[in-house]
């Protein structure tokens, strides 16, 4: 089969030729229709996050297509299935993480001491087949198409969880920084909600489209953010921690600030301002990741029934190195994905 492999840190994603994989005992084998990139696989081939442990090295973890073998024992799929593999396959079950949460959430990504994660411990989805456990997959929508699901299955699922994870109420304000591949339907999900919504983003040509996608207002930084009187839940889907710590100017009392992009280079930082204080402003900063497939799949439905909608810039596995150098240099607007 074709696979996109990468063979060692530093060196550019590849087309190759690699044995067809078999489904074994619980697993199904899926015939991978669109897979899309996200900026943790750049970065895991870069080698600012760990480098994946299966060789040949196979990115990618927001896979969609059908089912086209099942192994022994998988009563949960059948061939035809329309599936998707995201991050998490699955976790040891034993340990004491697994022990207080079984689920396939991100924290077990961390937290558990032999979790299965696509494109890093197992063979990813930039491929033309990928296997997973059963378990490990999620039904898509009958009428969703796969280029749009695929996103969904990484950065919609963390735009989804962190909206969560901040808990709106009905007459508070949400801000979304950084206007890419999770950013942009980050502000849809929060505008499709009903929650007044704020773009935050240093990009000017990225505020129109963020009008677009459902932003009441789209201002450049943490600055123009508190002159519009800030925010109560500020999203923060940039990969950028130093970034965050200056949006903490355009959190309101009472405010959550929840950190969704991953930055593994610059530390988060709350600066000292005694005119206003963080300890005095009843805030707070929240993690969050994949939280649960129960909000994977709401995600995928509210993007079946149309209230969101992934954009996206498609690429065939010959244009693989330029679509990885375009998300790495965030030219891509707004998430790339490669159909095989």
């Amino acid at each position: 089969m074709k696979a996109t492999v990468i063979s060692s840190v530093g060196e550019p994603w590849r087309l190759a030729e690699i044995p067809t994989p078999s489904a074994g005992p619980g697993e199904v084998l899926v015939r991978v229709r669109a897979s899309g990139i996200c900026l943790n696989d750049v970065l895991a081939s870069r080698g600012i996050i760990p480098f994946p442990s299966t060789a040949p090295a196979v990115p990618g973890h927001e896979a969609a297509g059908e089912v086209v073998e099942v192994g022994a024992g998988v009563t949960s799929r059948r061939p035809g299935d329309r599936v998707g593999v995201p991050w998490i396959q699955g976790t040891c079950g034993r340990c004491a993480h697994c022990s207080r949460d079984p689920r396939l959430s991100g924290h077990a990504a961390f937290a558990c001491v032999a979790p299965a994660m696509t494109g890093f411990t197992a063979p990813g989805g930039q491929a033309e087949y990928v296997v997973a456990p059963a378990s490990g997959t999620v039904l898509l929508p009958d009428d969703l198409d796969f280029e749009l699901a695929a996103p969904v299955l990484c950065a919609g699922y963390t735009a989804l969880s962190a909206l969560h994870v901040g808990g709106p109420r009905q007459h508070e304000r949400v801000a979304v920084v950084g206007i890419g591949g999770m950013g942009h339907l980050a502000v849809q999900f929060a505008a499709s909600a009903g929650f007044e919504t704020i773009a935050v983003t240093r990009s000017a040509d990225k505020r129109g489209p963020a009008r677009d996608l459902g932003a009441a207002l789209a201002v450049a930084d943490a600055d123009e953010l508190a002159g519009a009187g800030g925010a109560d839940v500020i999203l923060i889907t940039a990969p950028s921690y130093g970034l965050a710590s200056e949006c903490l100017r355009g959190l309101r009392p009472g405010g959550r600030l929840v950190l969704a992009g991953i930055d593994g280079r610059t530390p988060f930082s709350i600066e000292p301002d005694l005119g206003r204080p963080f300890f005095a402003q009843r805030q707070q900063v929240l993690g969050a990741t994949h939280e649960g497939t129960e909000l994977l799949t709401e995600a995928l439905r509210i993007v079946a029934d149309g209230q969101v909608e992934p954009r996206c810039e498609v690429f065939p596995p010959s244009r693989i190195s330029e679509a990885v150098e375009a998300v790495e240099r965030g030219s891509v607007r707004f998430r790339a994905v490669v159909t095989y």
